[in-house]
């Protein structure tokens, strides 16, 4: 019998620390999409104007504002796999180019060199 008492606690014990998990979820979700609304009305209430002085429909503004904020996202991305590469030691593009650049340098100048080495060399 105490076997049977101590599941039945145990069972209940996880499923009100389940719905107390779940109700957070909810409380944040709910706190998610107010912040949201407040945004759109933000948005809506804003006026904004295009090339011609008119103003925008709202549909207009949620599209600019998606714009914007894709364009803010993709520089954030940009920043954080720049900061990613250099943690883990990987060569950028960029950083591959340059050295490609001073490797043809150096060559360039190793073979002005060898021409002057050969031109000394013949006159002797």
């Amino acid at each position: 019998m105490k076997t049977k008492t101590l599941l039945e606690l145990l069972t209940l014990t996880s499923s009100i620390y389940y719905l107390a998990k779940d109700t957070q979820l909810i409380d944040r979700i709910n706190e998610l999409s107010e912040k949201g609304k407040d945004s759109i009305n933000k948005i809506n209430s804003e006026t904004q104007l295009d090339e011609d002085g008119n103003e925008l429909e709202f549909v207009d503004k949620i599209i600019l504002k998606t714009s914007q904020v894709k364009e803010e996202l993709e520089e954030k991305i940009e920043e954080l796999v720049v900061k990613f590469y250099k943690k883990i030691n990987v060569a950028h593009l960029d950083e591959i180019r340059a050295l490609n650049e001073k490797v043809e340098k150096s060559d360039q100048a190793i073979a002005l060199l060898e021409a002057r080495l050969n031109h000394i060399e013949a006159k002797k």
